[in-house]
Protein backbone atom coordinates (compact mmCIF):
# COMPACT_ATOMS: atom_id res chain seq x y z
CA UNK A 1 0.00 0.00 0.00
CA UNK A 2 2.62 2.42 0.87
CA UNK A 3 4.58 1.10 -2.32
CA UNK A 4 5.41 3.56 -4.54
CA UNK A 5 5.11 1.28 -7.47
CA UNK A 6 2.30 0.19 -6.63
CA UNK A 7 -0.53 0.77 -9.02
CA UNK A 8 -4.56 0.65 -8.46
CA UNK A 9 -5.93 -1.94 -10.99
CA UNK A 10 -9.04 -1.81 -12.05
CA UNK A 11 -11.79 -3.77 -11.24
CA UNK A 12 -14.42 -4.89 -13.68
CA UNK A 13 -18.18 -3.84 -12.96
CA UNK A 14 -20.73 -6.13 -13.35
CA UNK A 15 -24.52 -4.81 -13.40
CA UNK A 16 -26.37 -6.43 -10.16
CA UNK A 17 -29.23 -8.32 -10.51
CA UNK A 18 -32.09 -7.94 -7.95
CA UNK A 19 -34.38 -10.96 -7.26
CA UNK A 20 -37.28 -10.36 -5.77
CA UNK A 21 -39.00 -13.44 -4.00
CA UNK A 22 -42.65 -14.38 -5.46
CA UNK A 23 -45.15 -15.37 -2.78
CA UNK A 24 -46.05 -18.98 -1.95
CA UNK A 25 -49.56 -19.64 -1.99
CA UNK A 26 -51.47 -21.96 0.79
CA UNK A 27 -52.34 -25.36 -0.86
CA UNK A 28 -55.42 -26.20 -1.08
CA UNK A 29 -56.93 -28.45 1.70
CA UNK A 30 -56.40 -32.13 0.54
CA UNK A 31 -58.59 -34.19 -0.61
CA UNK A 32 -60.83 -36.55 2.03
CA UNK A 33 -59.72 -39.62 2.99
CA UNK A 34 -62.05 -42.60 3.74
CA UNK A 35 -62.08 -42.96 7.06
CA UNK A 36 -61.06 -46.85 8.08
CA UNK A 37 -62.90 -49.14 10.23
CA UNK A 38 -62.36 -49.79 13.66
CA UNK A 39 -60.35 -52.97 13.95
CA UNK A 40 -58.66 -53.28 10.81
CA UNK A 41 -55.83 -52.36 9.37
CA UNK A 42 -55.57 -48.63 8.03
CA UNK A 43 -55.26 -48.87 4.52
CA UNK A 44 -52.22 -46.27 2.57
CA UNK A 45 -53.76 -43.34 1.55
CA UNK A 46 -52.38 -41.08 -1.28
CA UNK A 47 -53.15 -37.58 -1.68
CA UNK A 48 -51.82 -35.82 -5.36
CA UNK A 49 -51.12 -32.37 -4.84
CA UNK A 50 -52.16 -28.77 -7.32
CA UNK A 51 -48.73 -29.41 -8.15
CA UNK A 52 -48.44 -32.73 -9.28
CA UNK A 53 -46.89 -34.39 -6.16
CA UNK A 54 -48.48 -37.23 -4.24
CA UNK A 55 -47.82 -37.94 -1.07
CA UNK A 56 -48.62 -41.13 0.83
CA UNK A 57 -49.06 -42.36 4.06
CA UNK A 58 -51.37 -43.62 6.49
CA UNK A 59 -54.55 -41.72 7.52
CA UNK A 60 -54.61 -40.48 11.01
CA UNK A 61 -57.67 -40.10 13.23
CA UNK A 62 -57.68 -37.23 14.95
CA UNK A 63 -58.49 -37.87 19.06
CA UNK A 64 -62.04 -37.34 19.07
CA UNK A 65 -63.22 -35.34 22.71
CA UNK A 66 -65.11 -37.81 25.16
CA UNK A 67 -68.54 -36.34 24.98
CA UNK A 68 -69.67 -35.05 27.63
CA UNK A 69 -71.68 -37.60 30.22
CA UNK A 70 -75.38 -36.78 30.25
CA UNK A 71 -76.71 -35.95 33.66
CA UNK A 72 -79.54 -38.35 34.58
CA UNK A 73 -82.71 -37.15 35.80
CA UNK A 74 -82.65 -38.59 39.29
CA UNK A 75 -79.52 -38.05 41.27
CA UNK A 76 -77.78 -41.59 42.34
CA UNK A 77 -78.33 -40.05 45.64
CA UNK A 78 -81.21 -40.12 45.16
CA UNK A 79 -81.81 -43.60 44.14
CA UNK A 80 -79.76 -44.78 46.99
CA UNK A 81 -81.86 -43.15 49.55
CA UNK A 82 -84.95 -44.79 48.19
CA UNK A 83 -83.33 -48.46 47.89
CA UNK A 84 -82.33 -47.95 51.54
CA UNK A 85 -85.49 -46.85 52.15
CA UNK A 86 -87.35 -49.95 50.65
CA UNK A 87 -84.88 -52.26 52.20
CA UNK A 88 -85.87 -50.80 55.54
CA UNK A 89 -89.24 -51.28 55.06
CA UNK A 90 -88.46 -54.92 54.25
CA UNK A 91 -86.79 -55.57 57.12
CA UNK A 92 -89.29 -54.25 59.18
CA UNK A 93 -92.23 -56.06 57.58
CA UNK A 94 -89.67 -59.22 58.29
CA UNK A 95 -89.29 -57.54 62.16
CA UNK A 96 -93.18 -57.53 62.42
CA UNK A 97 -93.49 -60.86 60.96
CA UNK A 98 -90.87 -61.71 63.62
CA UNK A 99 -92.91 -60.14 66.59
CA UNK A 100 -95.99 -61.56 65.70
CA UNK A 101 -94.08 -65.26 65.34
CA UNK A 102 -92.83 -64.46 69.03
CA UNK A 103 -96.14 -63.72 70.18
CA UNK A 104 -98.47 -66.43 68.99
CA UNK A 105 -95.48 -68.51 70.49
CA UNK A 106 -95.49 -67.08 73.66
CA UNK A 107 -99.77 -67.60 73.50
CA UNK A 108 -99.18 -71.09 72.67
CA UNK A 109 -96.45 -72.33 75.45
CA UNK A 110 -98.83 -70.78 77.99
CA UNK A 111 -101.69 -72.07 77.00
CA UNK A 112 -99.90 -75.83 77.31
CA UNK A 113 -98.72 -74.46 80.78
CA UNK A 114 -102.48 -73.55 81.51
CA UNK A 115 -103.74 -77.13 80.15
CA UNK A 116 -101.16 -79.31 81.90
CA UNK A 117 -102.04 -77.61 84.99
CA UNK A 118 -105.27 -78.33 84.64
CA UNK A 119 -105.15 -81.61 83.67
CA UNK A 120 -102.37 -82.23 86.74
CA UNK A 121 -104.64 -80.10 89.39
CA UNK A 122 -108.09 -82.60 87.87
CA UNK A 123 -105.90 -85.58 88.87
CA UNK A 124 -104.72 -84.89 91.84
CA UNK A 125 -108.18 -83.66 93.10
CA UNK A 126 -109.39 -86.81 91.91
CA UNK A 127 -106.71 -88.69 94.04
CA UNK A 128 -107.56 -86.55 96.88
CA UNK A 129 -111.02 -86.51 96.93
CA UNK A 130 -111.45 -89.99 94.95
CA UNK A 131 -114.67 -92.00 96.74
CA UNK A 132 -111.94 -94.81 95.65
CA UNK A 133 -114.85 -97.30 94.86
CA UNK A 134 -117.56 -96.25 97.76
CA UNK A 135 -120.75 -94.96 97.65
CA UNK A 136 -121.92 -91.39 99.22
CA UNK A 137 -119.44 -89.33 101.21
CA UNK A 138 -118.56 -89.23 104.68
CA UNK A 139 -116.24 -91.93 107.47
CA UNK A 140 -117.33 -94.92 107.02
CA UNK A 141 -116.93 -96.93 110.93
CA UNK A 142 -117.05 -100.63 111.02
CA UNK A 143 -118.93 -101.30 114.05
CA UNK A 144 -118.85 -104.68 115.89
CA UNK A 145 -120.83 -105.86 118.67
CA UNK A 146 -121.17 -102.33 120.00
CA UNK A 147 -123.87 -101.57 122.46
CA UNK A 148 -126.30 -98.68 122.62
CA UNK A 149 -127.42 -97.36 125.77
CA UNK A 150 -129.13 -94.37 126.56
CA UNK A 151 -127.61 -92.65 123.44
CA UNK A 152 -123.99 -93.27 124.74
CA UNK A 153 -122.11 -95.42 122.90
CA UNK A 154 -120.01 -97.80 124.95
CA UNK A 155 -117.91 -100.03 122.33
Amino acid sequence: MNNPNHRPVARETTAVQVHTPTPITPAPAPTPVVPVQPGHDPTVASIVLPDGRVITGYALNHAQPEPAAAKPAVSRTAVNVALGGVGFLAVCGGLILLTSFIAALTAFISQLIILAAVIFGGWIAVQVLGTRGQRGGGTTVNIRRAVFKRSHFHG
